[in-house]
């Protein structure tokens, strides 16, 4: 068997499995958001945990549990009695500094802070394919549009990037956010 190499386009938002010149399967992603843009360049999988947490990002509960910021930072200012959940980010593969692919929550368009978001069947498939060392290219420009500007993300307005075709054994509309 050939050795397999991941090519993520983030023009199109969409993430290559490829062995030889035959794409063996291709999933919807989430990459990095305005101001976290996931690098471009050629890297290889230098890391690879199932159940990794982020060490940064995460939500902020209160003493009674409910999520007071989902968005935040490990510095951000936590209510008493409330604590930092760090964001899961399972299936994770490193490729270059703190950026690596994972299964998230894909809401439509570039939302991470730098990451490339895989839906979960799609992100284990990858995860199970790839070794410590497989070649990673990210190319192209990270697509903004004037709502991305605007808005950025909408709770009810968030929607799963239009599917392209890929094995129909894996669901690619992938809708749970990493906080339920």
């Amino acid at each position: 068997m050939r050795p397999f190499r991941v090519e993520i386009d983030l023009e199109r938002q969409t993430a290559y499995l490829i062995s030889g010149r035959r794409v063996v399967l291709q999933s919807p992603i989430s990459s990095g958001r305005y101001g976290h843009l996931t690098e471009t360049g050629s890297f290889k999988v230098i890391e690879k945990e199932r159940n990794h947490y982020s060490s940064i990002y995460g939500k902020i509960v209160d003493a009674y549990g409910r999520t007071v910021v989902t968005d935040a930072d490990v510095d951000m200012r936590v209510p008493r009695g409330g604590k930092f959940i760090p964001a899961p980010m399972h299936y994770f593969m490193r490729f270059h500094g703190a950026d690596g692919m994972h299964a998230g929550y894909l809401p439509g368009y570039p939302a991470s802070h730098g990451c490339v978001r895989m839906p979960e069947q799609m992100a284990i498939a990858f995860f199970n394919a790839v070794e410590v060392g497989t070649p990673v290219r990210v190319f192209g420009r990270t697509p903004r549009t004037r709502d991305y500007y605007q808005y950025g993300p909408q709770p009810g307005r968030d929607r799963i990037w239009p599917g392209r075709p890929i094995d129909p054994r894996f669901d690619p509309r992938f809708r749970d956010p990493w906080w339920r």
